[in-house]
């Protein structure tokens, strides 16, 4: 077991004093894209964005965005909780994987902020791959959603 599995799995079991309700879940995936498939992802994008929109009513924001050369996007998510969040990578399965074949080389970061469940946390791990960084910060201290 990796050290960072370790940590993840520590980090989401340790009460952590003075924090407040818990927050929404919020999921960042950084992806290097295929030389030249930016306009691809661009028109990927449009149809996700729809698909998540009628398939998974309780996503509160589903958003890309691509970096000035074009070479890198960012996916973010915001949920309810982590079990919109599994939900939302057991729907989308095959489009990920598809968006892998055509447009996405390899995702190079995962930020989670909100405590995954251990099966987002494989999930994420299986999408992602050996030895990509995911970092988590589980413990909510104060905000709001509108």
């Amino acid at each position: 077991m990796s050290k960072q599995r370790i940590f993840i799995r520590l980090s989401c079991h340790v009460s952590l004093k003075g924090g407040t309700e818990e927050g929404p879940f919020i999921f960042i995936a950084t992806n290097r894209l295929k030389p030249g498939r930016l306009d691809s992802e661009k028109e990927r994008v449009p149809g996700l964005v729809d698909f998540v929109r009628s398939n998974e009513p309780r996503v509160i924001a589903f958003n890309e965005y691509a970096g000035e050369d074009g070479a890198e996007v960012a996916v973010v998510q915001v949920h309810p909780d982590a079990a919109s969040m599994a939900f939302h990578m057991e729907v989308v399965a095959e489009r990920a994987a598809s968006a892998y074949a055509e447009t996405v080389e390899s995702t190079t970061s995962i930020q989670v902020f909100g405590t995954p469940s251990e099966a987002v946390v494989e999930m994420l791990r299986h999408q992602a791959g050996v030895g990509v960084p995911i970092s988590v910060k589980p413990y909510h201290l104060g905000g709001f959603v509108r």
